[in-house]
């Protein structure tokens, strides 16, 4: 009997560690404090959040060059970023993706496609992984967007930019967007989670 209950005991034990393990690899939720990073952007520079001035919180999108789903969006983060950076949210994309298994998403690439399109929000490289595995990110594009209490940005929203990659016409919920004017006007997100749509990352494979 004794036997017994240390085995269940010990089973208690490893399920739990297994539960959290589990709740640690997910990344950040709703309410989270993300954490900062710092990375190399095509431009030469480098982005962080705490280098965000007079930023009121920040629109962090899960990005590379070669995803059709985030080709699709390009366009659109544009316009977010031109529209809610001068309100204090501006656009940080970050690519993830390994460029052995993806090379269209190498740095050089990056700087090419961003030239290509004029991208006006900064385009930063995240060569070792770190970034997207703290914050969960699972695929281009995911949206984490951030609100800044105090000296902390916490995260308010996840998920995807709207409804509708195929066609910016035929959007119907603008998820990052009514996300944004909630937080604005001081009031809770209604809609804190949604489904991201896209490519899957391209991990670095263990040699």
């Amino acid at each position: 009997m004794q036997k017994l209950s240390l085995f269940l005991l010990g089973m208690f034990f490893l399920s739990m560690h297994a539960m959290v393990s589990a709740q640690d690899s997910q990344g950040f939720g709703i309410g989270d404090t993300a954490k900062d990073f710092n990375l190399k952007t095509t431009d030469g520079s480098s982005v962080s959040l705490k280098g965000l001035d007079g930023a009121k919180g920040a629109i962090v999108i899960f990005s590379c060059n070669t995803c059709p789903y985030v080709v699709a969006y390009e366009d659109r983060m544009i316009a977010l970023h031109n529209k809610y950076a001068p309100q204090g949210y501006p656009v940080i994309a970050i690519n993830s993706n390994d460029a052995k298994a993806s090379p269209g998403d190498s740095f050089e690439k990056m700087q090419e496609r961003a030239r290509e399109k004029g991208f006006t929000f900064p385009y930063a490289y995240d060569q070792s992984q770190e970034v997207i595995k703290t914050y969960g990110g699972t695929r281009t594009p995911h949206v984490y967007l951030l609100q800044k209490e105090g000296s902390e940005f916490v995260v308010k929203y996840i998920g995807a930019i709207d409804n509708n990659y195929q066609d910016a016409s035929a959007v119907t919920e603008r998820y990052v967007e009514d996300a944004i004017s909630a937080m604005m006007e001081g009031k809770p997100v209604a809609n804190q989670t949604t489904k991201a749509i896209g490519c899957t990352i391209k991990w670095t494979k263990a040699e």
